[in-house]
């Protein structure tokens, strides 16, 4: 018997495949030196084959129709893991994706392993696992437009809520870290005791971002840019009819985004303020009352956070400004947009109790009249005072707020 060890290169795995070949054509009788040189020589090229040129996995859809045949099943069998007949049928021919929910199913139903289920979902090759998509709101979000491309009913948006979930808050930087811990935000939040729905203000919070991101500012956001008298200046601007477009175009030569994203239900918000990863501000507001007031007033707030506590760092501050908060973060932001709109030494002197008062303090100050009536009317908790006079509504659609019927 020829010399045999194991085989390390191509050239002895074609050396070893020649003298299989050789051996077989002599046919060598059971027992031989040559019939175990050929049992031997061809387990050492199964060995080299297997480790220079291993099977990859079985293909998603052979691998179900593998196990059909084992238990002999039909089509109509897979209904249960799958969905209906149609579905099944697009599966076996490769025309529809196996969907989590679908893989979850036939791994437990047909003992299939779920990696080689999954294998052409690109999670395993990026790493991140798909996240709770039954858990988020899927019918605001559709109707909202969230899923962009996404064009098919409620029912195939839930079948396939984890991958489109996870796809959407993939598709801006930072989306997962936004993820709630212990079904808590990681934003500070300002609210009442009403219990938001993290998952919902999740969602909210990469649409933003996603709105961020489309933007482009004509400047840089330089550090430092939101001061008392910035803001003073911008508080100025809402003394015209335009005030609110004026603001925009104010916050975006200034380097900041303005993003108006109507809220999600059970989160509660009015505004918000974050960063992009490139350092730029974020300023968010839900437009949820269409009162130029509320408009006014919510911007400052927002800034304010950015001037007292976002500059350098990448926390979210999430409001609802009905709550009553008494932290100092909270009391500082108000107490900073208070300032820029009606600084307190003026106020305390010349608080209105009558409409040309509230004239006359609007152009001395060079504001709407709107924001001095509605600081009296909130401080007094008289909504009723001076009439209907000053109660100024806010085009909120020109300005971005869209009005879907939620179906």
């Amino acid at each position: 018997m020829n010399s045999v060890k194991v085989l390390k290169s191509a050239q002895e795995h074609r050396v070893a495949l020649a003298r299989i070949a050789e051996l077989m054509d002599a046919d060598p009788a059971e027992g031989t030196p040559e019939a175990d040189e050929l049992e031997l020589l061809a387990l050492l090229v199964d060995r080299y084959e297997e480790d220079r040129f291993p099977v990859g996995a079985p293909d998603p859809v052979e691998a179900i129709r593998f196990r059909m045949d084992q238990m002999g099943l039909r089509n109509k069998d897979l209904v249960p893991y799958i969905g209906s007949a149609s579905k099944v049928s697009e599966v076996l021919n490769g025309k529809r994706d196996l969907s989590l929910n679908m893989v979850r199913k036939l791994s437990h139903g047909l003992g299939i392993p779920a990696d080689v289920l999954i294998r052409d979902t690109g999670r395993m090759e990026t790493g991140r696992s798909a996240l709770p998509g039954e858990r988020f709101p899927l019918s605001d979000m559709r109707k909202r437009g969230y899923f962009a491309g996404f064009e098919g009913s409620l029912q195939e948006l839930r079948e396939y809520a984890c991958e489109t979930v996870s796809n959407f808050v993939d598709s801006v930087p930072g989306g997962r870290e936004l993820e709630p811990a212990l079904l808590r935000t990681t934003a500070h939040v300002r609210s009442n005791d009403k219990t938001t729905d993290p998952f919902a203000l999740w969602a909210w919070q990469v649409r933003v971002l996603q709105k961020a991101y489309e933007q482009r500012l004509p400047a840089r956001y330089q550090q430092g840019t939101v001061t008392p008298e910035w803001m003073r200046r911008l508080a100025q601007l809402s003394w015209s009819e335009k005030g609110p477009h004026l603001a925009v175009e104010y916050l975006t030569k200034s380097g900041i985004h303005f993003v108006v994203e109507r809220h999600l239900p059970k989160t509660y918000l009015d505004g918000a303020a974050c960063r992009t990863r490139d350092g730029a501000p974020v300023v968010a507001l839900t437009l949820r009352y269409d009162r130029t007031d509320s408009f006014w007033f919510t911007l400052l707030h927002e800034l304010s956070h950015v001037a007292l506590h976002i500059d350098g760092a990448r926390e979210w501050f999430v409001d609802d400004l009905e709550a009553e908060d008494t932290s100092p973060i909270e009391r500082d932001a108000d107490t900073m947009a208070s300032e820029a709109l009606i600084p307190s030494s003026v106020w305390e002197t010349r608080i209105p109790s009558a409409t040309h008062h509230v004239e006359q303090l609007a152009r001395d100050l060079g504001i709407s009249p709107s924001i001095i009536a509605g600081r009296a009317r909130n401080e007094t908790g008289d909504h009723r005072l001076f009439g209907t006079r000053f109660r100024d509504r806010l085009d909120r659609e020109a300005l971005g707020w869209e009005e879907q019927s939620l179906l």
